[in-house]
């Protein structure tokens, strides 16, 4: 008999603001349970490809609004690795404000994490999840991380991270970030700490198991 197509049979969707946690809890969370089992789609692999444009215009681009993602990859690629499909996902260049030349294969798991700033407030992307988390991170503590982050990683000054900031972040936040929490399911206030992190981790662990025991059947 041929062995069933791995599909992943719960995806869980994380959301917050920018700096508020997200990479870090699904990072996290596939360091514990390994690749075999959690794979992860992370929203900033999908800006637009901008390589058209000159750097000067690619640092004017709003980054933090609906209409700088790739929807329509994004959410092929969602499909794609619902029905057990491996993809070639984007590896954005943060340094160049654009896609570079490489991409990462993902291959389908049981259990697809997929996070980002935009998460739960694109209506084609929220559809698609089935456990929906926000992490809500005190605006401060966001920002210094960012500012920390945008400096140390991604070869941006200091200036240019408050300006961005003071410009866009902070609006795009407040206008589509903040009010997609109202979609979320589960809400861990005052950022994410081990309790919160354990409760996500005995979850994905549930989900895990109980599929286990469907494709054990399925190969009797």
């Amino acid at each position: 008999m041929t062995a069933p197509t791995i599909k992943p049979k719960r995806i869980f969707g994380i959301a917050g603001g920018s700096g508020s946690g997200k990479s870090t809890v699904a990072r996290v969370v596939f360091e514990h349970f390994g690749p075999e089992d959690v794979q992860i789609l992370d929203q900033d692999s999908y800006y637009r490809d901008n390589s058209h444009l000159s750097m000067d215009q690619r640092r004017l681009i709003n980054y933090d609004h609906p209409e700088a993602f790739d929807e329509d990859l994004f959410v092929e690629h969602i499909l794609s690795l619902k029905e057990g499909r491996s993809i070639n996902c984007p590896v954005y260049d943060y340094a160049q404000h654009t896609r570079s030349e490489k991409i990462k294969v993902i291959d389908p798991c049981p259990i697809l994490i997929v996070e980002g700033l935009l998460v739960l407030a694109i209506p084609r992307v929220r559809e698609l999840l089935d456990v929906k988390i926000f992490i809500d991170t005190p605006s401060d503590i966001r920002f210094i991380r960012r500012l920390c982050r945008d400096t140390k990683e991604r070869g941006r000054s200091t200036d240019s991270v408050i300006a961005q900031y003071q410009k866009t972040v902070r609006p795009m936040h407040l206008a589509f970030v903040e009010p997609s929490k109202h979609y979320a399911e589960v809400i861990f206030p005052e950022g994410f700490n081990d309790n919160a992190q354990e409760m996500l981790n005995a979850k994905i662990r549930q989900h895990i198991k109980a599929q286990t025991l469907i494709t054990s059947a399925q190969k009797l």
